[in-house]
């Protein structure tokens, strides 16, 4: 499989936002996110972007734990996020 196969994009929503205690730089936090599925009501044609996502991607979740004092404090639960994967070296 070449690195362009590889390519993948995920759409997340957040599910919980934690206070992890203190850091270095101040406050912490660890988010929980997880893949985006039906929320209301699809089109009568079953075309929606989350419904495309949860389609081919029916679990994700991974929790991502959150120091840099410019983003503690700005993520809300029901927020919705891109996470691309694309190969990094290995070195």
């Amino acid at each position: 499989m070449t690195a362009v196969e590889k390519k993948m994009r995920a759409k997340v929503r957040v599910g919980a936002v934690i206070p992890a205690g203190d850091g270095a730089d101040g406050k912490t936090e660890v988010l929980h996110l997880h893949g985006v599925a039906k929320n209301g009501t699809y089109p009568p044609d079953g075309h929606d972007e989350d419904n495309s996502f949860a389609r081919w991607s029916p679990s994700v979740m991974f929790q991502m734990h959150i120091a840099n004092p410019a983003l503690v404090g700005s993520f809300e639960v029901g927020d919705t996020f891109y996470v691309d994967f694309v190969p990094a070296s290995k070195g």
